[in-house]
């Protein structure tokens, strides 16, 4: 358990550098981590951190074609996208618009 409350630990941490109005992904992050195959668990981790003590926007998290696919672990119908639309971005029908251009990587912006 060590070992995945530590990854789990580090994808809060790079969740936290997400910048208001943009989005990763769930693969971006694993990537990030050195951990490529590991987007499931990174997953995983966001719908675990409702229970983190500082704050992880997961709802910045999402997945590789910017579709909303953890929405289901926020709380009300929409929360997910009325967070993200409170920030700026875009979404229609689950979907980020402009996806490319509020995608944020970690790879190339840490």
């Amino acid at each position: 358990m060590e070992k995945s409350e530590n990854f789990f630990e580090r994808v809060y941490e790079v969740a936290r550098l997400i910048p208001y109005g943009r989005v990763t992904s769930y693969g971006a992050i694993a990537k990030y981590l050195g951990a490529a195959r590991s987007a499931r668990m990174v997953g995983w981790a966001m719908n675990n951190s409702g229970n983190q003590q500082e704050e992880v926007p997961a709802h910045r998290v999402v997945n590789r074609k910017g579709l909303l696919t953890g929405k289901h672990h926020f709380q009300g119908t929409n929360l997910m996208q009325q967070l993200l639309e409170s920030e700026g971005v875009v979404v229609l029908d689950n979907q980020i618009q402009n996806f490319e251009t509020v995608f944020w990587d970690p790879i190339k912006e840490l």
